[in-house]
């Protein structure tokens, strides 16, 4: 579940579009951290020059707000969905676990990003807020399993929703995806061990 990346206006040197422009800045990103960074490291990791990146981007801020808003926007579809289901809280949740994982599968190296933004700039800061909203609704949905009954009550629901998602996100650490993989068994993975515990029995 990825968003669409905007066209560039004008056409770069052949061979760099602006997705796979974006791709090698989000790898850099990862390895270096956006702050040590430079717009010289990402040129020499293409092998272009700096003024190649600029017909495509305006600055090496515009690559990170277009790489966070690439995972912002496949979470927040999932959450939607998760919305949008007429069905217990329980299954709702479980709905946003699930396609959490597959968006992570997809989109691995942007949500790694997302997962170790600080704040230090406004387009992280405005990715922690979109980050916040999704976690609210996590602990939302929680509580409001909790209150059906079909979660256990002994754990306190803001633990609850930590626990869970620390879990999705520690995903980012240790998975290597391979090429062609199905997302689905890790997915249901995730799923029969957070929820087989979650569920009151």
């Amino acid at each position: 579940m990825t968003s669409a990346l905007p066209q560039p206006a004008r056409r770069g040197r052949p061979g760099y579009d602006l997705t796979s422009l974006l791709a090698v800045a989000v790898e850099v990103f990862n390895e270096r951290g956006y702050d040590g960074t430079s717009m010289e490291d990402l040129a020499r990791r293409l092998g272009i020059a700096k003024s190649a990146i600029y017909h495509h981007v305006s600055g090496k801020e515009q690559l990170l707000r277009l790489a966070l808003d690439r995972s912002t926007a496949g979470l927040g579809a999932v959450a939607d969905q998760a919305r949008a289901l007429d069905a217990p809280a329980i299954a709702r949740l479980e709905h946003l676990v699930r396609g959490s994982v597959e968006v992570l599968q997809a989109d691995l190296p942007y949500v790694t990003l997302l997962l170790r933004v600080r704040g230090n700039t406004a387009t992280e800061r405005a990715a922690l807020a979109r980050r916040r909203g999704f976690d609210r609704f996590v602990a939302q949905l929680v509580r409001e399993a909790e209150a059906d009954g079909d979660i256990r009550p002994d754990v306190e629901s803001a633990v609850t929703a930590r626990l869970l998602f620390g879990m999705v996100n520690s995903i980012v650490e240790w998975y290597r995806p391979r090429r062609g993989a199905d997302p689905a068994p890790l997915a249901d993975a995730v799923c029969a061990i957070a929820f087989d515990g979650l569920r009151r029995r």
